[in-house]
C-alpha cells in the first residue's frame, strides 16, 4: 500500500566515519536533496442501492475494481404494496462501505470521490428529516414507495387521461413506477402522513441528502420520474455550469390539474428547488456525521447521484475496444449508435441522441439525463430477473436442482444451461434455441413498460404439458429468458422506426452474467453485444460521479471514456437456419399479446 503520509527530506549530513579532512569546512559541500513525495492514488467509491441489497465497490483510475461488498435490506411485499425503509437502506450502505474498505485494504483517507446510485422509489421525510410512513400499517419505519409498487394504477390512469403536455416526454403515458402518481395516491389515502411529509425525494437524491446535507436534486431523477423537463435549461447552461441551477423545468399547470397544487408551494421546495447534472459536487462534500458512519473523510466530494440503470449506463457505454474508438471519426455519432441494456431484477434500456425523438410507449426524450446535453430514449422491462426466478421457484423440480447446483458450487442459472446443452446432445436437435420450439412465452407478468406501456398486460404461455421434470423446468426457463429477449427486440425495432439507428448493445447487471441469456439476445437481435471488462458497471459509474465530484475529469463523458473498458464481445449466430428461427418466434411473440387484447375485449363485453 502506498504510504499515508508524506515524508519531508531535508539537509543531509555525511556519515560519522567519513576521513575528517572531508569534514573541514573549507573542504565540505552542502548539498540539498528534496524527493518528491508519493503521489495520493485516486480512489473512487460508488455506492449502489439496488431492490434486495446495498452494494459499495472501489475503483482506482483505470476503473479496475479494487474490492466490494455488499449487505441486505428489509422490503415488504403486500399485494400492489412495496415497501423499504431508509433507516435500514442507509445502515446496510455504511456496513457494505466499510467492509469494501477492508476488503479492498483501502483507507478511508484515500477516497477521492463518492457516488450514490439507487432504484427510482420515492422516500418521505419530514422537516426534521425523519421517515414519514407510506404504508397503510402506519409503521414510521417504511418511508419508502419501491420502484415496482403498482399501487397508483388507478392514478396513472387519471392522470393520463388530462393529455398534459408533459406526458409527451414520458413516451405519452406517465407509468405507475414514476412519482406523480405514487404523491397522488398517498395524498387520496394517507393524509397524515401527507400532511407530515417536508421533503419527497427520488431515493438515490435522498442518500446525497443525507450524505452531504444538499438538497440539490439529480436531472437524472428528476427528468426521468417526476416529469421536470430538463430542456428549460438548454439554451442557458452547459455542463461544467450546472451546479445549482434553480428548477425553472416543473409544469406547475401539470401539478395543478391532476390535484397535486400543495407540491407547488414555496418554490417547490418538497420536490426540488434546485436541480444539477449528474456528477456535479453536492454541498461541501460529506458532512462530519455522515463522514464518521462510512468511514470516511469529512468533506470527501460527492456527486449529483443517478437511478441505478442510469449509473450501469454510464459505467458502460464508453466500453468500446480500442480498435472501434480508434476508427471512430465522430463520437457523437458512435454513442448516438448504442443502446445499453441494464439487465436485473427488471431491464432498462438506454440509447442517447443530439436530437429529441419522440416514441410512443418510451419513456423520454429526456435532456442530460444519463449523459449531460444528450437527449435519453429509455426503454423497460417490469419483471426480468425476477420473472426468471419466478418461473423457476414455482416449478416442483426447482428445490431438487437448486440442491444440486449447490452441491456443484454452481448457480442455479449454470445447471439449467448445462442441462440444456445437454438435452440438445440427447434429441439430435440442430442448435440449442430450437429446444423451445413448440413453447412460447410472453413475459408481460407484471405489466409492459416498453413500448406498449400497458401495466394491465398479463404474462402467457403457450405449449404446458403435464411434465413435471428437471428437463421441462429447463426448457421453461430457456422460452421465458427468449420471451424476455423477444421483448429487447421490440424496444430496440420500435426506437429505430422512430429516428434511432441502434445497432451495437452493451449489457451490463446481473443477468448479463449469464452467457446464455446473453447469446439469445445477440441472435434474437442480431447486434453485437459488448460486455465491460468490468462487470459492476452500476458501481463503476456510481464511482464515476465521485470521481468528477473532485474534479479529476472536466465532464461526465470525459470520465466515462477514461474508467470504462470493453471485455468480452459477444456476436449473433451466422446460421441462417437460427435467424429464420428466431423470426419465427417472434412473430408469435408479438401475436401473444395481440390475443391477449382479443380476449380482454370478449371478456369485457360479457361483463357488460
Amino acid at each position: 500500500m502506498l504510504l499515508r503520509k508524506y515524508r519531508r527530506c531535508g539537509l543531509q549530513k555525511a556519515g560519522s566515519d567519513a576521513a575528517p579532512l572531508l569534514n573541514h569546512p573549507s573542504n565540505m559541500t552542502t548539498t540539498t536533496t528534496t524527493t518528491t513525495p508519493p503521489l495520493r492514488r485516486s480512489i473512487f467509491l460508488g455506492i449502489d442501492v439496488g431492490t434486495g441489497s446495498a452494494r459499495a465497490g472501489l475503483f482506482d483510475e483505470a476503473g479496475k475494481l479494487l474490492g466490494s461488498a455488499s449487505s441486505p435490506i428489509q422490503i415488504w411485499k403486500e399485494g400492489d404494496c412495496v415497501e423499504q425503509s431508509s433507516t435500514d437502506i442507509w445502515l446496510a450502505i455504511c456496513t457494505a462501505v466499510k467492509r469494501a474498505l477492508s476488503l479492498s485494504d483501502v483507507a478511508g483517507e484515500e477516497v477521492t470521490g463518492v457516488g450514490f446510485a439507487a432504484t427510482c422509489s420515492l422516500v418521505a421525510v419530514d422537516s426534521e428529516g425523519q421517515p414519514v410512513s407510506v404504508s397503510w400499517s402506519g409503521d414510521t419505519r417504511r418511508n419508502v414507495i419501491v420502484w415496482m409498487d403498482h399501487r397508483a394504477v388507478k392514478q396513472a390512469e387519471r392522470i393520463n387521461s388530462f393529455n398534459s403536455p408533459v406526458l409527451q416526454y414520458c413516451g405519452g403515458s406517465i407509468s405507475p413506477e414514476m412519482q406523480p402518481p405514487k404523491l397522488l395516491w398517498m395524498k387520496e389515502n394517507l393524509q397524515e402522513s401527507w400532511s407530515m411529509a417536508w421533503r419527497w425525494m427520488d431515493l438515490s437524491d435522498w442518500l446525497s441528502y443525507k450524505a452531504t446535507g444538499d438538497d440539490t436534486r439529480s436531472m437524472c431523477t428528476t427528468v426521468c420520474k417526476w416529469t421536470y423537463l430538463g430542456h428549460a435549461h438548454m439554451q442557458h447552461v452547459d455542463e461544467n455550469s450546472s451546479r445549482g441551477m434553480e428548477a425553472c423545468g416543473w409544469d406547475n399547470d401539470f401539478w395543478e390539474e391532476i390535484g397535486l397544487r400543495d407540491l407547488v408551494d414555496g418554490h417547490h421546495a418538497k420536490i426540488g428547488r434546485s436541480v444539477a447534472f449528474p456528477g456535479h459536487a453536492l454541498g461541501s462534500g460529506l458532512t462530519s456525521e455522515a463522514a464518521k458512519e462510512l468511514g470516511l473523510v469529512t468533506g470527501t466530494p460527492v456527486g449529483t447521484s443517478l437511478i441505478d440503470a442510469h449509473a450501469g449506463g454510464v459505467g458502460v457505454m464508453e466500453s468500446v475496444p480500442k480498435s472501434e474508438a480508434n476508427e471512430s471519426d465522430d463520437d457523437d455519432d458512435a454513442i448516438c449508435r448504442r443502446m445499453v441494456l441494464v439487465c436485473g431484477t427488471s431491464t432498462c434500456h438506454m440509447a442517447v441522441s443530439r436530437s429529441k425523438l419522440f416514441i410512443p410507449g418510451v419513456w423520454g426524450p429526456f435532456w442530460s439525463a444519463m449523459v449531460p446535453e444528450f437527449w435519453l430514449t429509455e426503454g423497460g422491462q417490469s419483471a426480468t430477473g425476477a420473472l426468471l426466478d419466478y418461473i423457476i421457484d414455482n416449478h416442483v423440480a426447482s428445490s431438487h436442482l437448486a440442491n444440486r447446483a449447490a452441491s456443484q458450487n454452481i448457480s442455479l442459472f449454470q445447471m439449467l444451461n448445462d442441462l440444456l446443452a445437454q438435452m440438445m446432445k440427447d434429441t439430435g436437435t440442430p442448435f440449442i434455441a430450437a429446444l423451445t420450439v413448440d413453447l412460447h412465452v410472453l413475459p408481460d407478468f407484471h405489466g409492459n413498460r416498453s413500448p406498449i406501456a400497458d401495466p394491465n398486460a398479463k404474462g402467457m404461455v403457450c405449449g404446458l404439458n403435464l411434465d413435471t421434470s428437471e428437463r421441462q423446468l429447463a426448457l421453461q426457463y430457456f422460452a421465458t429468458l427468449q420471451g424476455i429477449a423477444y421483448g429487447t427486440r421490440h424496444i430496440i425495432e420500435h426506437c429505430n422506426e422512430h429516428g434511432h439507428k441502434i445497432d451495437t448493445l452493451f449489457a451490463s447487471g446481473g443477468l448479463s452474467k449469464n452467457a446464455l441469456f446473453i447469446q439469445e439476445h445477440a441472435d434474437i437481435i442480431g447486434c453485437p453485444i459488448i460486455l465491460p471488462r468490468e462487470s459492476e458497471s452500476v458501481l463503476l459509474g456510481a464511482a464515476i460521479l465521485g470521481a468528477v465530484a473532485a474534479k479529476k475529469y472536466p465532464t461526465l463523458r470525459d470520465a466515462m471514456k477514461a474508467l470504462n473498458a470493453a471485455g468480452q464481445v459477444i456476436h449473433p449466430s451466422k446460421d441462417p437456419k437460427v435467424k429464420k428461427y428466431h423470426d419465427a418466434k417472434y412473430r408469435i411473440f408479438r401475436q401473444l399479446y395481440e390475443q391477449q387484447i382479443t380476449h380482454r375485449s370478449i371478456m369485457a363485453e360479457a361483463l357488460s
